[in-house]
């Protein structure tokens, strides 16, 4: 079912990430580096606040609004709950503009109040298409939204160029256009009907939900914020253009395996109870670090040709520094959402996250003051790092207290191997060719890195590898008999 979920999944988020790495690669190019921080910071201070205010009526959606047949009366309640909440978020965006960027804050406010709005009108469309089940035309316009996302921004930087609002404008239309396309694809299959929950449910939900993303905001975001007041817009570009690189493919692994996982294990949880759901949650884990240590072995052995590749001159030097430690947050923050986090979503008591996201925040705030006034952009990663465990170690810790999730240990222990081996094959041969252009480097060491995956999967894992194909045949076959 993960590897089924995965490979539905797995086209649109692969072709979201590959879509932001080659904005990032266009957009630093076209606009000087104080612009891109303020691009970036524009991303921030909107994703603080559509988390803090709207972002939660997705799981609670999710969790309270069934599957297959989504009532009317559920839309309603849940559109007139997004309404109020996106008229807060707007309110809030304005203030919090003026507080980040003083000199600039009303094309600040302009671009992060357009993010919020196509932003939570997107949200609620592919929401309901996953409720609904409809996979493949969530997947779709995924796909959709990323082709806009990328074109829409660079259509307008060429028209506006050097400026952080056209670009943050096109993107957000074209988040817009992809949201409203969905909902008409969503609207063609609600049925009539009540709300299959009131509003007191829908908040007594989502509340715990807004204090946890409030209480995260320092393992969210505080890092980039620190860096802005303790240097200036420039080290905070330096540090996002890591961060895309490195966390983009890892979260593109990640997510493809648990946008489709998340319902399966409410569902588990509700037909099997605990058990059955630790035991999905344990192959998740096992999947998630399979996959995805091989993924952040390689961006380490690589970092050098990827940064050459992919940022200005501008851009080298310390950013390939930061790729070890941003992509060890990255992992540790995956499972605390996709594993950890599930476990307490699934028991309904998302009020326990605020624990584990308080004790995250504090840790990368105070790291963030202690760390980023002397080494700026590597201070901040260890900062972000630091809060990641943390946050790691706590949601744990809570969530065994309400269902026990076996560790596969020996299956990390080979992830780990698996990863070793590919990072070490991909380092040796971009040491060996370091001579050559940057793109060969990175081919010829991706290459190598992915073949001793393969091999190494194989031999560790004959009946997995084998599943793999054969679900990825017949979801080839399935396209092709649809074209």
């Amino acid at each position: 079912m993960l590897l089924r979920s995965t490979l539905i999944y797995g086209p649109a988020i692969l072709l979201t990430r590959i879509s932001a790495l080659l904005l990032l690669v266009v957009v630093t190019r076209l606009i000087d580096q104080d612009e891109y921080g303020l691009l970036t910071l524009v991303v921030t201070v909107g994703e603080m606040t559509d988390l803090a205010v709207t972002n939660w009526l997705r799981i609670a959606l999710l969790r309270l609004g069934g599957t297959v047949d989504v009532s009317r009366g559920s839309l309603a309640l849940a559109g007139k709950v997004l309404l109020g909440s996106t008229a807060l978020a707007l309110v809030i965006a304005v203030a919090g503009s003026v507080i980040v960027v003083p000199e600039r804050w009303p094309e600040f406010a302009l671009a992060v109040c357009a993010y919020l709005i196509a932003g939570s009108i997107a949200r609620l469309a592919l929401t309901v298409l996953q409720m609904q089940q409809r996979h493949s035309a969530y997947s779709l316009l995924e796909c959709l939204r990323a082709i806009l996302q990328l074109a829409l921004p660079i259509l307008a930087i060429l028209l506006l160029p050097n400026s952080f609002l056209v670009v943050s404008l096109g993107s957000s239309a074209g988040m817009l256009i992809a949201g409203l396309i969905a909902g008409i694809v969503a609207a063609r299959r609600v049925v009539v009907g009540p709300a299959k929950f009131t509003g007191r449910e829908l908040v007594s939900l989502g509340l715990p939900l807004v204090v946890m993303a409030l209480v995260g905001f320092g393992l969210n975001s505080a890092e980039r914020l620190f860096l802005n007041a303790y240097h200036d817009a420039g080290a905070v570009a330096l540090f996002a253009a890591a961060y895309v690189l490195a966390r983009q493919p890892i979260d593109m692994v990640g997510n493809a395996i648990n946008v489709g996982a998340f319902p399966q294990v409410m569902n588990r949880f509700d037909e099997e109870g605990p058990a059955g759901s630790a035991a999905l949650l344990t192959q998740l884990m096992a999947l998630m670090l399979q996959l995805c240590l091989p993924v952040a072995a390689l961006l380490v052995a690589l970092n050098g040709p990827i940064t050459e590749l992919m940022l200005p001159a501008s851009y080298h030097g310390r950013v390939g520094l930061l790729f070890p430690v941003i992509a060890f947050s990255v992992l540790c923050a995956n499972l605390t959402s996709f594993v950890y986090g599930t476990v307490i979503h699934a028991h309904k008591r998302p009020a326990l996250l605020i624990v584990g996201t308080l004790v995250g925040s504090a840790a990368t705030i105070g790291l963030s003051m202690l760390l980023i006034p002397r080494w700026a952009e590597l201070g901040a990663a260890l900062a972000l790092a630091g809060g990641s465990i943390a946050a790691l170690g706590a949601c744990a810790f809570l969530s065994e207290r309400l269902t026990h999730v076996p560790v596969a240990w020996r299956s990390i222990g080979c992830s780990l191997a698996i990863a070793l081996g590919t990072g070490l094959s991909a380092a040796l041969t971009a040491f060996l060719l370091e001579a050559l252009p940057a793109l060969i480097v990175l081919v010829a060491g991706g290459s190598a890195g992915l073949a001793v995956f393969l091999i190494l999967s194989w031999m560790i894992y004959p009946q997995a590898a084998r599943q793999f194909g054969d679900a990825a045949v017949q979801r080839y076959r399935k396209l092709r008999n649809r074209g």
